[in-house]
């Protein structure tokens, strides 16, 4: 990169997000380029003034119209760095690095932190403990998978984000009348030993192969869970005393190592089986967990991972050196919802502890922030049922994202 020139932030998603990212990228002094849908053009959320150039596309899941959009971008401005603010657009940008040879991720790495089966080959292969899986490719390893591990079985896209499009699997007969339905679809599937437990997230900060920072929290219902039958949302940031939390962060140090992350933010889920008190690790993303968890870690450790990721990008880019430094040691708890509101009022949610409020519409959501965990796990616990009765919506589960 010239030193005359400001570096180039292409910023991509498919999604109202990342405002934050785009904001602390700017103030680096970035010349920052937003690409996102035709729908989400007049959004009141974008920060236009760290925005320095728009785009929009009716889709950006034709990938070869992506290419070409922004290589036809590059004719007249150098592009340094590409960032997918939301993760199905991890492989777009893995593509786009790949083609216009810019750093981060290539489509090869982008697959252990986006491909379900790729992730849990290359842990299973580092010693990590996983549930017992298969991909859905050859019949006879699907056959012996259902004949060695028995039912309920979870069958998974290998490339949608958090839960969706899974489903429970009950039976054999029901898992090939879904294969069936699938069609050619189904090798982009894999099948897996359902294992009930505790769910938790570990986000981390990773420099140059070190892991800087790293956080861990659980869920009060596993995602799936909620996604599919509706209801509350919440996590909470766990006790630093506690031996799971410094058995979490442990494995997450192993996982990091295992799927070859150079530098970025990592969100990672794992759950610790009721039956055997087992810690398996689940899926990895090589982004910013979503569900505003990055507002929940700035109220608990006063880093942002949006803004850290930034400073990041920036840093390698100009060669730069990069530390982290949380400002606070403390615990919070978010819990959201549907609402049935198209703004909910949480006025009476008013507690000294709340940090934070959610203004998206017919969404509740809030956030807690205390020393003290116990008053954490007390305000979650209350203030769930209150969310249960004021705002509660339940919306038919969706096994594809919107367009």
């Amino acid at each position: 990169m010239s030193n005359n020139r400001p570096l180039t932030m292409l910023c991509i998603t498919s999604e109202v997000k990342g405002m934050t990212f785009i904001e602390e990228s700017k103030r680096l002094g970035c010349h920052t380029i937003l690409l996102t849908k035709e729908k989400f053009k007049d959004a009141p959320e974008w920060p236009r003034a760290s925005i320095d150039e728009d785009y929009y596309m009716p889709t950006l899941e034709n990938r070869p119209h992506v290419v070409n959009a922004v290589s036809y971008l590059a004719r007249t401005r150098p592009i340094d760095r590409i960032a997918p603010l939301d993760d199905f657009e991890g492989e777009t940008a893995a593509e786009l690095r790949e083609h216009l040879r810019l750093p981060g991720l290539g489509t090869t790495a982008i697959r252990y932190f986006r491909d379900k089966l790729a992730m849990r080959e290359r842990t299973r292969e580092a010693g990590i403990t996983v549930p017992e899986f298969v991909g859905v490719i050859n019949y006879d390893l699907v056959r012996d998978f259902m004949r060695r591990v028995p039912p309920p079985w979870v069958l998974k896209p290998r490339g949608s984000a958090g839960s969706m499009g899974i489903k429970k699997i009950e039976r054999e007969d029901e898992l090939w009348q879904r294969l069936d339905a699938l069609g050619d679809e189904q090798s982009h599937f894999l099948l897996e030993q359902f294992v009930p437990g505790d769910v938790f997230h570990v986000d981390s900060v990773v420099w140059d192969r070190q892991l800087l920072f790293s956080i861990a929290h659980q869920y009060g219902a596993p995602p799936m869970s909620v996604s599919h039958g509706g209801g509350v949302f919440n996590t909470r940031t766990m006790r630093r005393d506690d031996p799971q939390t410094r058995a979490l962060l442990d494995l997450n140090r192993e996982v990091i190592r295992a799927l070859g992350m150079l530098r970025g933010i990592n969100h990672i889920e794992y759950i610790k089986g009721r039956a055997d008190g087992q810690l398996y690790f689940l899926e990895a993303a090589a982004r910013v967990g979503g569900a505003n968890i990055a507002e929940l870690i700035e109220c608990a450790a006063g880093i942002n991972p949006w803004r850290e990721w930034a400073r990041i990008e920036v840093a390698d880019t100009r060669g730069e050196p990069y530390h982290v430094s949380p400002t606070r040691e403390e615990y919070a708890g978010i819990l959201q919802c549907l609402a049935r509101q198209e703004h909910p009022d949480l006025s009476a949610y008013n507690d000294p502890e709340v940090r934070w409020r959610s203004d998206k519409k017919y969404h509740a959501g809030l956030i807690v922030q205390s020393p003290d965990p116990n008053r954490i796990e007390a305000l979650l616990d209350q203030y769930s049922q209150r969310f249960a009765q004021d705002f509660l919506a339940v919306l038919p589960y969706m096994e594809r994202p919107p367009e």
